[in-house]
């Protein structure tokens, strides 16, 4: 996962598409939006949530640029949050982060607990999944047999 530091980002600006304005000398907001598939009005929650962890450079007109270092951080933060991390959790993430070196241990910390949550998620999904699988099966099999209109159905008398 992409870990930041403000002083030597590890983060490379790439060129945007078409010879447009380049991550490096920052991209609208519109533009971060569609680089990071999230909405401008999720971009400008994450900066006022404290997830981002760098200040959003604007123009001498007020007007965000993103560089690739934010995108890529929120791209971070998107994935983060679609696997269910609470965004208070994210924020304590980011300010880690932010904070810089001296606080691994704590990331890591944070990163395996919610790893674990993650799994447990997927093994709940996996029964969960094996339930509709065997349900497609008996379906499958009723339908081949001809025996589909015995399936229970609830009445008022069951």
């Amino acid at each position: 996962m992409l870990e930041v530091n403000k002083q030597s980002p590890e983060a490379k600006p790439q060129p945007s598409e078409a010879g447009g304005p380049t991550a490096e000398a920052g991209i609208s907001i519109a533009e971060a939006a569609r680089g990071t598939g999230v909405s401008v009005h999720t971009l400008r929650y994450y900066e006022r949530a404290g997830l981002v962890v760098t200040t959003v450079d604007r123009t001498a007109g007020g007007r965000r640029r993103y560089h690739q270092l934010d995108l890529d951080w929120i791209k971070v933060c998107t994935r983060l949050r679609a696997t269910g991390m609470p965004i208070r959790t994210i924020r304590q993430y980011a300010e880690l982060v932010t904070a810089g070196r001296g606080n691994e241990k704590e990331r890591l910390a944070l990163l395996e607990s919610h790893r674990a949550e993650v799994l447990a998620k997927l093994a709940d999904l996996q029964d969960n999944l094996e339930l509709i699988d065997h349900k497609i099966d008996v379906y499958r099999g009723r339908l081949e047999a001809g025996t589909a209109d015995r399936l229970w159905a609830p009445t008022p008398d069951n």
